[in-house]
């Protein structure tokens, strides 16, 4: 079932789950898997400024390298995709898979260029989004599709064979202000905000249920995500001098002032007080992006080290 999905990326007890970035390296992603890693996950773009991977070519791949551990992409720029290509492709990945699948999906607009690429007006990106996961559940139920909205018309258009689950891979909304808190709320099976602070965090969720509140909805099996970069070391000013490195040629901005804020960054006392507060925020499920020299030696810090130090959330540390 569907739910089995979701539930796979709750802790049973305990502190929130760790899923990792995917590593390019299928032996280092087999490896973490072995470590109890319960989720990978890749994300791209079609035509940004630095090489990039494709999300769905990545995500292809990764299947291939995994066995147990549920796959997703975080994040699917929903908006460049045909609704009814992406959800044959997802579709038949999920199958594939095994249904392991989760699709994390945003907006992007940081690079206009994948806009250009796809030739779609990035300023109908939200509005696109909106219209694409509903009509991805649609194609997801394999009968045939009747739709006429702003952006895509269809008539009878059947996508099968359908995934394995019913209702095809939770769909996960990712981003950073109110109104993509708003579409989890209301369309989402979870979210993940990326470049947060644990106080952040704590607001957004506060938000998302006031939101879901609004209509009645239930948010029983929604997903608490988050997307956190980490830099661990023994020596915490290499630890974010590694963090401010790799986001400013990331994202191509200053981060020296700011990198506290939007990551995890320090020696291990520091990166389990900062992953801790998450939790105490309302985390469940932590989707870890490693930074530093030997991405794959942090990743295992994090996973024998850090993570047995963390504990069940404090709801007496945030109100959210």
């Amino acid at each position: 079932m569907r739910k089995e999905v979701l539930n796979s990326l709750l802790p049973d007890v305990g502190p929130a789950d760790f899923g990792f970035v995917a590593p390019s390296d299928g032996s280092e992603v087999r490896e973490l898997e072995e470590l109890g890693v319960n989720s990978f996950w890749v994300g791209g773009h079609v035509a940004s400024p630095n090489p990039s991977p494709e999300a769905i070519v990545w995500l292809a791949r990764l299947i291939e390298q995994t066995r147990t551990a549920v796959v997703g992409t975080a994040a699917l720029l929903l908006p460049l995709y045909p609704p009814a290509i992406v959800a044959k492709q997802l579709a038949d990945l999920d199958r594939a898979a095994d249904g392991r699948l989760a699709i994390a999906v945003g907006v992007g607009g940081e690079y206009e260029s994948d806009f250009e690429a796809a030739e779609v007006p990035i300023a109908e990106r939200g509005s696109r989004m909106d219209e694409s996961i509903g009509l991805l559940r649609e194609f997801w139920t394999g009968e045939p599709v009747t739709h006429d909205g702003r952006h895509h018309r269809f008539r009878d258009l059947r996508i099968h064979p359908a995934p394995l689950h019913d209702g095809g891979p939770p769909i996960l909304v990712t981003g950073r202000q109110p109104v993509a808190m708003r579409r989890a709320a209301r369309i989402g099976d979870g979210w993940m905000p990326y470049l947060y602070s644990p106080e952040r965090y704590a607001r957004s969720v506060a938000t998302v249920r006031a939101e879901a509140a609004a209509i009645d909805r239930s948010l029983d099996n929604f997903v608490w995500s988050v997307y956190v970069f980490v830099a661990v070391d023994d020596d915490s000013d290499r630890a974010r001098d590694n963090a401010v490195s790799f986001l400013g040629g990331t994202y191509n901005d200053e981060f020296h002032s700011m990198v506290d804020r939007v990551a995890c960054v320090g020696d291990p006392d520091q990166v389990v007080e900062r992953l801790q507060g998450f939790i105490d925020a309302g985390v469940e499920h932590f989707v870890l992006a490693p930074i530093g020299h030997d991405r794959q030696a942090v990743a295992r810090r994090l996973v024998t080290e850090i993570h047995p130090r963390l504990s069940s959330r404090d709801p007496e540390r945030f109100s959210g």
